[in-house]
């Protein structure tokens, strides 16, 4: 679904990714992880061209899509939820939902107006608040829904439950679950390790722009120096 070799990327002077390989097959659920400032938004954001690599390609779905646009790049099945949420200031929940909707690039409508309300309740009672009004808890909701709206084969949630109340956490999580269980591939960034090794079916570990560890969670699992060594727990 998604494929990137040998990715540099540089902000400035300073030299950020080192030669990253990174895939997501049909349906994979792929957890991104690292210390903080290891490069993992970069990665995500290198792929996405949001940032140009100086080196490396992309592909989606077998297409060469280095050097192009974001958002040529995310109509070829992506979707992501950025770090932040990235709420428009002037725009209602039920604007921020119905500006994303679209077909998959299959056709698929399988994820709704309805079906979004549906899986977040809590959005339908706040439809006519602007996004930027809502809780950091709600506005995550509505940057999930939002991306589920444009029918995607891959999603990508940077930093998925950052600063949530326990209780908020659980029902993101629920959700991503719920996602992954339709087929979705899935890329995700978070700091709870522990569901990670639960919910995703690969682990990449980078430290310093590198990829140290690609694979299962049964190692990560059995062998606890391997995240004591690059993630410090």
């Amino acid at each position: 679904m998604l494929l990137a070799t040998g990715i540099h990327t540089f902000y400035g002077a300073s030299h950020v990714l080192h030669g990253v390989d990174f895939h997501v097959a049909e349906g994979e659920t792929v957890a991104l992880m690292g210390r903080n400032g290891m490069g993992k938004s970069t990665l995500l954001k290198s792929m996405l061209g949001v940032v140009s690599p100086r080196q490396g390609k992309v592909a989606v779905a077998g297409r060469d899509v280095t050097g192009l646009e974001t958002s040529a790049i995310i109509r070829r099945g992506l979707a992501y939820v950025p770090e932040g949420r990235g709420m428009f200031h002037n725009l209602s929940v039920r604007e921020h939902l119905v500006m994303a909707a679209r077909p998959g690039i299959d056709g698929r409508r399988d994820w709704t107006y309805d079906r979004v309300l549906e899986t977040f309740p809590r959005l339908a009672e706040r439809l006519d608040n602007l996004g930027t009004h809502l809780s950091g808890g709600e506005q995550q909701m509505l940057s999930i829904g939002r991306a589920l709206m444009t029918n995607p084969k891959l999603l990508i949630l940077d930093e998925a439950t950052e600063g949530l109340a326990p209780l908020i956490r659980r029902e993101i999580w629920r959700t991503i679950r719920a996602i992954k269980d339709t087929g979705i591939a899935s890329i995700i960034v978070d700091k709870n390790v522990g569901v990670l090794l639960d919910l995703a079916d690969r682990h990449v570990i980078l430290v310093k722009g590198e990829v140290v560890y690609d694979g299962g969670p049964e190692p990560l699992k059995s062998d606890s120096s391997i995240l004591e060594r690059h993630i410090g727990l």
